[in-house]
């Protein structure tokens, strides 16, 4: 049967729907007749509820129930037989006029756009790279250092120095008014490490044990604490106990605290090498198909289904809502969070994502078995027990879809970087590793 498609704008489509007065009121009844069987009544017992007041109680809703099915199906086949990539749920109308015997409804719809791809090679990406130096190697050691590190006191009458972990009272003011989150007792940090304000942390310096100072303290414009933002305080800290670290000798002892097999200095500075080459690769990865997936989504005409990108700007405040009740924030569906604020994000995910789609199909970009098989091993390394982390990934479709869409995303990498203008640039390891 020939389809009626209407073209209302671009990617917006209607076409209309038939159904046979008398196929919906033979549903309705045999649906009825199904829950007479256990519906329950006041004066009658199950399944003897008489037909009329099955009826009368749920006609309405099993009618409706029918209707959304039979149109649903009706859709479905019509838009397959025209053809189309239906973008997005149908709006349904009913139509005032008929048919003798019929229903009729308006489906007003968006399709998939055409992607057109454009020359790839006038493209320019900057691809990244870094090496994992013997200083990156060195620090890393240091900070698996201090993880095992110790604290004893210091004398009395020696000052806090950089390393200390001091333990204070202290109390801010602004304006003489004490301020929330301004003031506290037996709080613990250690000197230098950037765990305070530098203010702070220079004003702790050089105190002694039961000596008590007050300093001004100006904090950022930028601060976390919006009511203190910008504003000077006077905080007054006392001193209770001083504490110098103890950090373990880089020797077998560490290495095999650390888990070294060989138990050697070589074999950890190998191991913390190999670590850190895998999250050099890892983040390099991530740079590189970033400054890919941007310039495509350059050089790509399309047009966006308004249905996508309103139901992806949904999901990104229902992700909003989400990290602001992880982080603490008491009923966060009564935050405002305007859709129109995701809009601009939603287009950008929801365009990059069809032309994505597009160069995975027209060029045979799919994730292939032994692809995933391959990333999930990798991944597994970082942990301490691989074989378990794999059987994790594989156990769960929904996190084997997620390993499926990274994969995806690489070949479309590699694919563009193969024929675009590459510009390669070395970044200093300490650069890579401190981007957000």
């Amino acid at each position: 049967m020939a389809v009626n498609v209407e073209t209302l704008d671009k990617l917006e489509r209607r076409i209309t729907l038939t159904l046979a007065a008398d196929t919906i009121n033979g549903e309705v009844a045999t649906r009825l007749k199904r829950l007479s069987r256990t519906v329950k009544a006041d004066g009658f017992r199950p399944g003897k509820v008489p037909m009329s007041v099955v009826a009368q109680r749920y006609g309405y809703s099993v009618q409706y129930e029918v209707v959304n099915d039979r149109v649903g199906q009706a859709f479905n086949e019509a838009t397959n037989e025209a053809k189309l990539r239906v973008a997005g749920p149908p709006r349904i109308t009913q139509k005032d006029e008929a048919p003798a015997g019929q229903m009729a409804f308006d489906a007003t719809f968006e399709v998939y756009p055409e992607v057109r791809i454009g020359d790839l090679s006038a493209a320019e990406v900057e691809r990244v790279g870094t090496e994992v130096t013997e200083a990156a190697i060195d620090r890393t050691i240091e900070i698996l250092r201090k993880q095992r590190r110790t604290f004893g006191l210091r004398a009395r009458d020696e000052g806090a120095a950089e390393g200390d972990r001091v333990t204070i009272d202290f109390e801010g003011k602004i304006d003489g008014e004490p301020f929330a989150g301004g003031k506290a007792e037996a709080f613990q940090f250690v000197i230098g490490e950037g765990q305070m304000l530098e203010q702070f942390d220079q004003a702790v310096r050089g105190m002694k044990v039961g000596q008590s100072k007050t300093f001004p303290l100006q904090f950022p414009a930028d601060y976390n604490g919006r009511e203190v933002a910008g504003k000077e305080a006077d905080f007054l800290v006392t001193v209770g106990k001083i504490e110098v670290q103890n950090l373990p000798a880089v020797d077998e002892a560490l290495a095999k605290a650390l888990g070294i097999q060989e138990g050697t200095v070589e074999a950890l500075r190998a191991d913390v090498k190999k670590n850190l080459e895998r999250e050099v690769r890892f983040r390099v990865q991530a740079r590189n198909k970033a400054a890919v997936m941007e310039a495509l989504s350059r050089v790509a005409e399309l047009e966006l289904p308004k249905a996508l990108v309103d139901a992806e700007a949904e999901r990104l405040v229902e992700k909003a809502r989400a990290d602001l009740k992880q982080r603490g924030v008491k009923d966060p569906e009564s935050v405002s969070l305007p859709l129109e604020v995701f809009k601009p994000q939603a287009e950008r995910r929801v365009r990059l994502g069809l032309v994505v789609a597009e160069l995975v199909r027209t060029q045979g970009l799919q994730a292939k078995p032994e692809q995933l098989q391959a990333h999930i091993e990798e991944m597994s390394q970082s942990y301490e027990k691989p074989a378990e982390v794999m059987r994790w990934y594989l156990g769960d479709r929904q996190r084997m879809a997620d390993v499926e869409a990274l994969v995806i995303e690489n070949n479309v990498t590699e694919f563009v970087l193969g024929r675009v203008k590459v510009i390669d640039k070395m970044l200093p390891f300490d650069e890579l590793m401190s981007a957000s």
